[in-house]
C-alpha cells in the first residue's frame, strides 16, 4: 500500500535559517507516526507543510497521493489539524464551535450536530456543550479543539503539540483517547517534544534537531539501538570524570558528560558497573534507570531536551 505522506528531501527557509532541511520520510496508514526534538527542531513547520499551511520550500511532498503544490484545496478536506495553541472561537458554544468548523467543509447541520454530539460524548464534554469555551478548563479546551479536528471524518489527524501546558492528569486522559482512535484505524501525526508522549502513542518517529533527522525508528527500537536496557546517572566533579571511567574499565558500551553529570551505557553489566563506581567517594549521587528516548537524543547529540 502506498504511503499516505511522503517526503523527499523537504526543505523550508525562513531567511538564512534551515528550519527543515532536506528530510526523507514516510507515513503508513493507520499507524501513529511521531516527529520528536526540541523547541526549534523544525517540527512544526514540516507539520505546517504537511497540512499545506507553509508552501514547501524545496523537495517534494506528497500526501493521500496528491502534491501539496497542486492540491492543496483536497488535501486541506482530507485532513483534520489541531494546532499548537487553541485557537476556539471564544465567542461561541461549545457545541456551536464545532457546529461552525463543520459548515467550512459543507457538512449539513443535520449530520454535523450529530457528529458534533458524538464527538462531545467522546471526550467527556457532553455537559459543557452550551457554556462558553471561556469558561473550560485549559484540559477541555484542549480536549475540545481535537474533536473539532475529527468533525470533517479525516484520513489523518495532525496533532502539533497536544498536550503542551497541561497538567500530567490531562496529558494522560487524552493519550488515551487517542490510543483509541488509533485502534479504529485513524492515521495520527503527531509532533511532541514530551517524551513519555511519544514512547506512549508513536508506531514509528523520526527524531529532529535544527531540521535534520538524526534517526528513525520505533521507540523501542530506537531505545535498544543507542541506550540498551539500562543507564547508570550519576554526579561527579569535572576533575574526577577520568577516574569514573577507570573504575568502570572496559564494562562500558559508552559513556557522556553533561555538567557534572555522567550518563554511563552499560549494556548488559549494570550490575558490575554499579559495583564497579559505587565506591568512589567523590560521587554525589548515583542511580540505575530504565533506558528512554531522552537517552537516545543524549547519545546522538550530546545534551538532553531540558534548556534547548
Amino acid at each position: 500500500m502506498e504511503p499516505v505522506v511522503t517526503a523527499h528531501q523537504l526543505r523550508k527557509h525562513f531567511g538564512s535559517i534551515a528550519a527543515v532541511d532536506g528530510i526523507d520520510f514516510t507515513i503508513e496508514s493507520g499507524e501513529c507516526f511521531g516527529i520528536l526534538g526540541p523547541n526549534g527542531a523544525g517540527k512544526t513547520t514540516t507539520v505546517a507543510m504537511i497540512y499545506c499551511f507553509l508552501p514547501v520550500g524545496g523537495g517534494t511532498l506528497t500526501v493521500l497521493g496528491k502534491d501539496v503544490r497542486h492540491h492543496s484545496r483536497v488535501i486541506k478536506g482530507c485532513l483534520g489539524v489541531v494546532p499548537q495553541e487553541n485557537n476556539l472561537d471564544p465567542d461561541l458554544t461549545v457545541v456551536d464551535n464545532l457546529l461552525v468548523y463543520a459548515s467550512y467543509f459543507g457538512i449539513p447541520r443535520a449530520v454535523a450536530l450529530e457528529r458534533a454530539l458524538a464527538q462531545l460524548d467522546f471526550f467527556a464534554l457532553s455537559a459543557k456543550k452550551n457554556e462558553e469555551v471561556e469558561n473550560l478548563s485549559g484540559g477541555m479546551k484542549r480536549r475540545l479543539t481535537i474533536a473539532r479536528g475529527l468533525m470533517n471524518n479525516p484520513d489523518i489527524l495532525v496533532l502539533d503539540e497536544p498536550t503542551t501546558g497541561l497538567d500530567p492528569e490531562a496529558r494522560h486522559y487524552i493519550w488515551q483517547h487517542l490510543k483509541h482512535l488509533k485502534q479504529n484505524g485513524l492515521t495520527i501525526i503527531l509532533t511532541t517534544h514530551y517524551l513519555e508522549e511519544a514512547s506512549q502513542l508513536c508506531d514509528r518517529l523520526i527524531i529532529l534537531d535544527s531540521g535534520k533527522i538524526l534517526e528513525e525508528g520505533s521507540p523501542v527500537e530506537l531505545v535498544a539501538r543507542h541506550a540498551g536496557d539500562n543507564v547508570i546517572q550519576i554526579g561527579i566533579p569535572h576533575e574526577h570524570r577520568q577516574g569514573l571511567l577507570a573504575a568502570a574499565g572496559t564494562l562500558l558500551h559508552g559513556h557522556l558528560f553533561i555538567g557534572e553529570s555522567a550518563y554511563l551505557f552499560p549494556g548488559k553489566t549494570a550490575r558490575q558497573v554499579m559495583n564497579s563506581v559505587s565506591q568512589m567517594p567523590q560521587i554525589g549521587y548515583i542511580m540505575q534507570r530504565p533506558a528512554n528516548l531522552e537517552d537516545v537524543f543524549l547519545k546522538l547529540t550530546g545534551r538532553g531536551f531540558e534548556g534547548v
